[in-house]
């Protein structure tokens, strides 16, 4: 453990000097604050902050771990050498990785959200909702470039499929849904839809998001039954669930790779 703090500590360093990392908070810190000053400063106005959290966090998380991970080969192999062992590692990278992305969107969401914001009466709610989901979804993907990044050793490789990757959770599933739903429109949908959601972690946090601002309503019947069912304490706890798992799923796999790599 105090080997996995040592490690953690030096990936917090290191990205707490990039220039990515400061870049990344200063994006959302001036995108919120430019939306809640235009919007009125009311828990309406982070309406418009779904799509960009839903597509840039998974792009950053996929993109910037990869990148990350195939420049620190030589820092991973040196540390190997030392009586370090290969979990100890694997948990500080990921750790020291995944945590200063989340800790950076979360700054740059609250801080500017808390200086604009018009009226907190159930502004905080849906605050800590976009920000529970952006932090999901930045773990999610930060896993899965893990898996990437330890299953392809040619980083152009890695980097095209990390790309695909991001475009297929976050445009071509949506596109097959639509395409599903068209298709098989004469048949009852809810529960596939339900099921299917579950299956993305992107559709999972849009479908959370959008019930925080009561417009299920615009979302047909389909949308009632997801109010119906995520509404409760029971699919509050089943979207829980399908996120740590899209957490732990891709780590195991990750690591996995990682034990079985020849460095």
């Amino acid at each position: 453990m105090k080997s996995a703090r040592h490690i953690i500590g030096y990936e917090f360093r290191d990205l707490f000097r990039s220039s990515w990392l400061i870049a990344y908070t200063l994006f959302f810190g001036l995108l919120t604050a430019a939306v809640l000053y235009y919007g009125g400063g009311g828990k309406g106005s982070l309406l418009s902050l779904i799509n960009v959290v839903l597509t840039f966090i998974p792009l950053v998380g996929l993109l910037f771990g990869t990148m990350y991970l195939y420049a620190s080969r030589d820092f991973m192999e040196l540390l190997l050498s030392q009586p370090v062992s290969r979990r100890v590692l694997f948990a500080g990278m990921y750790g020291g990785l995944a945590v200063p992305l989340s800790l950076a969107f979360a700054a740059g969401v609250t801080i500017p959200a808390m200086l604009f914001a018009s009226s907190f009466d159930g502004f905080g709610t849906v605050l800590a909702s976009i920000v529970g989901s952006g932090v999901a979804l930045t773990l999610v993907f930060v896993a899965v470039a893990f898996v990437v990044a330890n299953s392809v050793e040619d980083r152009v490789r890695g980097m095209s499929l990390a790309i695909v990757l991001w475009l297929g959770a976050t445009v071509i599933y949506d596109g097959a849904l639509l395409y599903l739903a068209h298709a098989f429109s004469e048949y009852p949908l809810e529960l596939p839809a339900l099921v299917l959601s579950l299956l993305n972690p992107v559709d999972l946090a849009r479908i959370v998001l959008l019930l925080e601002f009561d417009i299920s309503a615009l979302m047909g019947y389909t949308g009632a039954v997801f109010e119906k069912f995520f509404g409760t304490g029971l699919g509050l706890t089943v979207a829980v669930s399908a996120f740590l798992v899209w957490i732990a799923a891709p780590l195991f796999v990750g690591w996995q790779r990682f034990r079985r790599r020849d460095f």
